[in-house]
């Protein structure tokens, strides 16, 4: 794997939790039925920070639920020899509440997918909205995202590698490149 670029620093990647914490709170008039909902790994780091600053700007907490689509991913027999049974935190009714799920990269749609069968199984939302870090293209589903931080479109020989404090020890955002096999 080589390294071809950083496209987010840590300064970056602070201003655009702010500005997503502000724009979805103005997409969504306010906070009143808003619910976070964060997609297992990095998009669980990432929804805590907008939920973190949605708090600092309205003053009030709104629900975080962490979202674990391992079961309902399409290609999940290809990735584990035994699937990976994990509960998702979702505490509270779903109804009506208009869910941000928020995730870290956008790549074919089929993540975002999986996530909104898993949504749709635990009750009827008032509205389902996107926010995702990177859109980097590609896409297999017609998907989109309504909040996004950068679009980097890649080649087929690219990749986004998003690295948060939490995990990785550093927050940032590399454009990289695999080694092509012989």
């Amino acid at each position: 794997m080589n390294i071809k670029a950083k496209v987010i620093d840590e300064i970056g990647l602070s201003r655009i939790i702010t500005r997503f914490a502000h724009e979805i709170i103005e997409r969504n008039k306010g906070s009143v039925n808003l619910t976070l909902m964060g997609m297992r790994t990095r998009g669980e780091f990432l929804a805590k920070r907008i939920h973190q600053k949605i708090k600092e700007i309205e003053q009030v907490e709104i629900p975080l639920a962490i979202l674990d689509v391992t079961l309902y991913r399409d290609d999940f027999r290809k990735r584990l020899k035994q699937p990976e049974v994990s509960v998702s935190n979702i505490t509270f009714d779903i109804n009506e509440k208009n869910i941000v799920l928020i995730d870290d990269v956008l790549y074919t749609g089929r993540t975002v997918r999986s996530a909104m069968s898993a949504i749709m199984d635990l009750g009827r939302p008032g509205s389902i909205q996107l926010c995702v870090l990177v859109d980097r293209g590609h896409r297999e589903l017609p998907i989109s995202a309504d909040f996004v931080g950068k679009n980097i479109p890649t080649s087929i020989n690219e990749e986004v590698k998003v690295k948060l404090i939490e995990i990785d020890g550093e927050d940032a955002v590399y454009l990289v490149e695999e080694k092509q096999k012989d």
